[in-house]
């Protein structure tokens, strides 16, 4: 079974490490713009031998994993190349400006936009881990698009994986995740830059953060080159998102400044059912 994964990043590299345990006979491809990354990959055992996309044209397999700017130039071209066995997955956070860019290409069933809701804040190859997959979410998009054997393929995949199978329309993928993901991490990065800005002047505002304040903010730790793009990408459905967030922000203070305790107290009792939900 050959193996190109390109993007040799926390996804890219953590998947290549559990595609080692799951097949014997399997030989990892790696392909990946910066070279100290594709050292560090060998180096690391997490691929077999460095590639190039002329190369993929033999592939079984074939791992889209770069930031999503990147994923849109680089899909029709690998397309252009594959052949009638490969199958290829992205795992980008934004799902409608990928499926659009091949909607009409003539490989378009040898393709099956994926999402893995799984990650950390660490990138680059070191970030790599084996089972990160273990038990999280795959978005699957547009599956009546992608040949029902390279269907068969990639469940079997997500199966080994050990992965739950959701079913969404780009749109809505790109909707609900600018919620529950995007917003996330906009919130954090802000949150990061509020206190940052404060330390100017208070030197020894860390000393007194605690354990709710890093994982607020540990988001922020995340690549800046990476979430940029899906920001972009994404536009429309974050400014939503923000909106609705900014509101909420506006209400909280007016509370505040209303000495409103007893309306504060609601609007927190109000959000804890958010423990019956992520459990």
């Amino acid at each position: 079974m050959k193996v190109y994964i390109i993007g040799l990043g926390l996804i890219g590299g953590s998947l290549a490490l559990d595609i080692q345990k799951m097949y014997n006979d399997v030989m990892i491809f790696g392909i990946d713009s910066n070279a100290n990354h594709l050292e560090e990959a060998l180096e690391l055992g997490l691929i077999h031998q460095k590639a190039t996309i002329s190369g993929i044209e033999d592939a079984d397999l074939v791992i889209l994993a770069v930031p999503v700017d990147v994923a849109l130039l680089l899909l029709p071209e690998i397309l252009d190349v594959v052949s009638e066995k490969t199958l290829v997955l992205d795992v980008g956070s934004t799902k409608n400006p990928i499926c659009e860019i091949v909607a009409k290409h003539r490989n378009r069933n040898n393709f099956l936009a994926t999402h893995p809701i799984a990650g950390t804040e660490f990138s680059g190859p070191q970030a790599a881990v084996t089972n990160l997959f273990e038990g999280k979410t795959i978005i699957v998009c547009e599956i009546e698009k992608t040949a029902y054997k390279k269907q068969e393929v990639a469940f079997d995949f997500f199966r080994n994986l050990n992965m739950r199978i959701r079913y969404m329309e780009p749109k809505s993928h790109d909707k609900h995740i600018a919620y529950v993901s995007h917003l996330s991490h906009i919130s954090s990065f802000m949150l990061g830059k509020t206190v940052i800005e404060k330390e100017k002047d208070e030197k020894d505002i860390f000393d007194m953060a605690g354990s709710g304040f890093e994982s607020t903010v540990r988001l922020a730790k995340s690549s800046p080159s990476m979430w940029t793009p899906i920001f972009k990408q994404n536009k429309k459905q974050i400014i939503k998102s923000l909106e609705e967030y900014i509101s909420n922000l506006s209400t909280f203070k007016s509370l505040m400044e209303a000495d409103d305790y007893e309306a504060i107290f609601n609007e927190m009792k109000n959000t804890n059912r958010i423990k019956e939900i992520l459990k």
